[in-house]
């Protein structure tokens, strides 16, 4: 067995057993464990170091698009200002540097924390956000809570449970749901639990009361992202966890004699997890991006309804500070993908 070729299922079953990953990394030759400054560590510094670089292109599309919008002071002031208040207002706003110096300034702001100041409400950026973006935070952080452990128990089930009942039932509703937008399931649940019919929760969130003080509100809103998650992780989940199921190193670790409870859990749901983290971060990336519809039919102060204003005001510090905002998540919410999915996969971590 010891002279087995490295690409061999037996190999491979001693790879994915967790307990077994460092007798993995030994092979490789002393001083190279994976947790080391040339594994994991230095896996995250090349992925932080090229986040930073996506921010930065980001940051270059983002102005450049904003510049494109057209003349802030004059959608400020409207179409009967004058030269002189024009010529003012672009002084205020430092709208008359060059347009390099214009990026210099607002990207080293942000460097330090200082987005600018929103034209619409005439209070520092981060101010504005400040109370949106936790309130967007608990939001997203509650339907993941709930949406994540929820769509890997339906997912590893249904994969176990290939074609029987409870598998053709769970793809038909992910399905549906999957086809349904986010303001159909909405509505369709104000219609249900929040009018005549039964009357049981509130239609919109409590004005003035922050999230955690309004649960009872939150539950409608927390459901619409939930359903609106759950069906994608659900389907990546159970396929990933089908080919694991039928790959050589979890027949390996069947031939010999491991308890099944043991195989799935040391050797197929670990590597299953790998593709599920990624949709995973991308979705509750969009929750964070793609919660306008949501927000605005509950009534709820999250960034949502900021980047609604900021576009239909033509704020354009505002709307510079949002988009970098989700795109430092997506990268953010990447990075940790990729970091959980090398620790939960002893073949992963191996090889770094």
């Amino acid at each position: 067995m010891a002279t087995e070729p490295s690409g061999s299922p037996a190999n491979q079953a001693v790879l994915t057993d967790p307990a077994a990953g460092d007798a993995g990394s030994s092979d490789a030759g002393p001083g190279r464990h994976w947790w080391h400054i040339g594994g994991i560590f230095g896996f995250i510094v090349r992925r932080t170091l090229l986040g930073l670089l996506v921010l930065f292109l980001v940051s270059l599309i983002v102005f450049a698009a904003t510049q494109a919008l057209g003349d802030p002071a004059r959608a400020i002031l409207g179409r009967t200002a004058t030269p002189a208040s024009l010529d003012a207002l672009h002084k205020q706003l430092h709208l008359d540097q060059p347009v390099l110096q214009q990026y210099w300034n607002w990207i080293t702001g942000l460097v330090h924390g200082d987005a600018g100041t929103s034209l619409s409400a005439q209070i520092p950026v981060t101010d504005y956000l400040k109370d949106r973006v936790m309130n967007t935070a608990f939001l997203v952080l509650l339907a993941g809570g709930i949406s994540i452990p929820l769509s890997i128990a339906i997912g590893s089930y249904a994969a176990l449970h290939r074609d029987r009942p409870f598998d053709v039932i769970t793809s038909i509703i992910t399905l549906a749901f999957a086809a349904l937008p986010e303001f159909v399931v909405g509505l369709l649940l104000v219609v249900f639990f929040s009018t005549n019919v039964t009357h049981w929760l509130p239609a919109i969130a409590a004005p003035g009361k922050r999230p955690w003080q309004d649960l009872e509100g939150m539950i409608l809103p927390t459901t619409v992202l939930v359903i609106a998650v759950t069906p994608y992780v659900v389907r990546i989940m159970r396929a990933s966890m089908i080919e694991v199921l039928e790959s050589d190193y979890v027949e390996m670790a069947r031939l010999k004699g491991l308890p099944e409870r043991q195989v799935l859990i040391r050797h197929a749901l670990p590597n299953a997890l790998g593709p599920t983290f990624q949709v995973i971060a991308i979705n509750l990336a969009y929750l964070a991006g793609g919660v306008i519809i949501v927000e605005y039919l509950f009534n709820y102060a999250g960034i949502g309804g900021a980047i609604r204003d900021s576009v239909f005001n033509n704020d354009l510090p505002l709307v510079q500070a949002l988009a970098m905002l989700i795109a430092a998540l997506y990268v953010v919410l990447n990075l940790l993908a990729d970091i959980a999915t090398i620790l939960v996969t002893p073949r992963l971590r191996t090889r770094l």
